[in-house]
């Protein structure tokens, strides 16, 4: 049995976006979706990494061969934080029975600086269960880049290969399992509660 077990957050324990939180995005940015998604993905690294919302914005909407003005930037800012802010029930009990076992629990998460005190204010209580939360932002490295997982690994004061890690993205199970991590790709809830008995 693993010494820990790190999650990923979005994909995994937080739900990813609705269509209709990416049609406010999409209809605040007055662009053609398919050029936008393309853009917001493309650039997406180094916001995660900490680069500030008004450079990523302003990035993209350089790819797009637009200007976005400051109000639409904040906007779209205020919109996508908010298409990211939900969780899954499932997940969630699951994080509080395996806390409830006395499980070492680590989460690690590629999120945008502007993004961690909106999800934590609104999810603080389960967000307790775990013993280390690694953020991208905060340690200026995303997934896959190795270093991420040595230091969720660090964090919880275990070796890599001692931390069971899950996370929805192939390229990141990929790499957390070339640090020395157990991984798996993130299916559902019970997989995961066989996996961790």
């Amino acid at each position: 049995m693993s010494r820990a077990i790190v999650f990923d957050l979005f994909g995994v324990i937080a739900l990813t976006q609705t269509p209709a939180a990416k049609r406010r995005i999409e209809d605040i940015a007055g662009v053609a979706p398919d050029a936008l998604w393309d853009a917001y993905w493309a650039l997406r690294k180094p916001y995660d990494a900490g680069q500030s919302s008004a450079e990523y914005w302003t990035a993209v909407a350089d790819r797009l061969g637009v200007r976005f003005p400051a109000a639409t930037i904040d906007a779209l800012t205020a919109a996508d934080l908010a298409s990211w802010t939900n969780a899954d029930p499932a997940m969630v009990s699951l994080v509080g029975e395996l806390a409830g076992q006395g499980r070492r629990l680590g989460l690690l998460s590629n999120i945008i600086a502007d993004l961690v005190p909106v999800f934590e204010e609104r999810h603080r209580s389960w967000l307790a269960h775990f013993d280390a939360l690694t953020y991208s932002c905060a340690i200026g490295v995303a997934k896959p880049d190795h270093r991420a997982f040595e230091i969720a690994a660090e964090r919880l004061g275990v070796a890599p290969a001692d931390c069971l890690f899950i996370d929805d993205t192939e390229v990141n199970v990929v790499a957390a399992r070339e640090v020395g991590m157990r991984a798996e790709v993130f299916h559902s809830v019970d997989q995961i509660r066989a996996l961790t008995t």
